[in-house]
């Protein structure tokens, strides 16, 4: 079987902060800005990897939940409970460091991990974890 990953979803309270963040401080590139009614869906993605997308999107975009679902989703938003991606990069200590000078708070400083990667941790503007990881030469 001939699988690959084509798109991820991420869930975001507000689209501009979040755009800021994964355009202007991550350096992914937009690729789609679609609005339907009082959403948004816009999709980003590595100019390194074009087949590969990430769909930023409110937490309650799904149609098909219920008031108290959306009303979950978006208090677990609130708290940082929902998961986000990991990226990575071939330099986790300048990545940390770029990320940081804008602005945005570490979870975790670049360390050396005992499965054979270092990586680092952030939280983006909706409260998703965040990690990068650079894997060894």
């Amino acid at each position: 079987m001939d699988l690959k990953l084509h798109q991820c979803f991420i869930a975001v309270d507000d689209h501009d902060k979040a755009l800021h963040f994964y355009v202007d401080v991550l350096g992914l590139e937009i690729r789609n800005d679609v609005s339907y009614e009082d959403m948004r869906w816009v999709t980003v993605g590595s100019p390194l990897q074009p087949d590969v997308s990430v769909v930023l999107e409110p937490p309650d975009a799904n149609p098909d939940a219920s008031p108290a679902d959306r009303e979950a989703l978006n208090r677990l938003l609130a708290k940082g409970l929902l998961r986000g991606a990991i990226f990575a990069t071939p330099d986790c200590d300048a990545l940390a460091s770029r990320v940081r000078e804008a602005g945005y708070d570490l979870l975790q400083e670049p360390m050396d991990q005992p499965y054979g990667v270092r990586d680092c941790a952030f939280r983006d503007p909706a409260g998703n974890l965040l990690r990068f990881m650079e894997r060894p030469l």
